[in-house]
């Protein structure tokens, strides 16, 4: 893996347990959109994965496992293969600004 791996929500979404017929967006992976939108460079700097609500999310589950399908998630690239990711907001913000220079969230 050459990149790191960023998997967030498709934008809209019906979700079962609520009944199927109302829709939605992940407050969290929007805010992760407006920050590729804002800095394009990250999206050249990222793979950017957009995956369907329901679970199992199969490309998350391969990436870093069934128990960690919360999104958004940024899966880091490492030379010697080993896994790492953060899938809560505020260490995924953090991530971004550390590993790929986009400027700190405003406390």
């Amino acid at each position: 893996m050459t990149k790191d791996r960023l998997f967030i929500l498709e934008h809209d979404f019906a979700d079962p347990g609520l009944g199927g017929e109302r829709h939605f967006y992940c407050k969290d992976c929007m805010t992760v959109e407006g920050l590729l939108a804002s800095f394009p460079a990250l999206a050249d700097r990222v793979d950017v994965i957009r995956v369907p609500w329901p679970r199992p999310r199969a490309a998350v589950v391969e990436a870093i496992g069934a128990e960690n399908q919360n999104l958004p998630a940024l899966v880091f690239a490492t030379e010697d293969g080993v896994v790492g990711f953060v899938n809560e907001i505020e260490a995924l913000l953090a991530a971004l600004h550390s590993r790929h220079g986009i400027p700190e969230r405003h406390p």
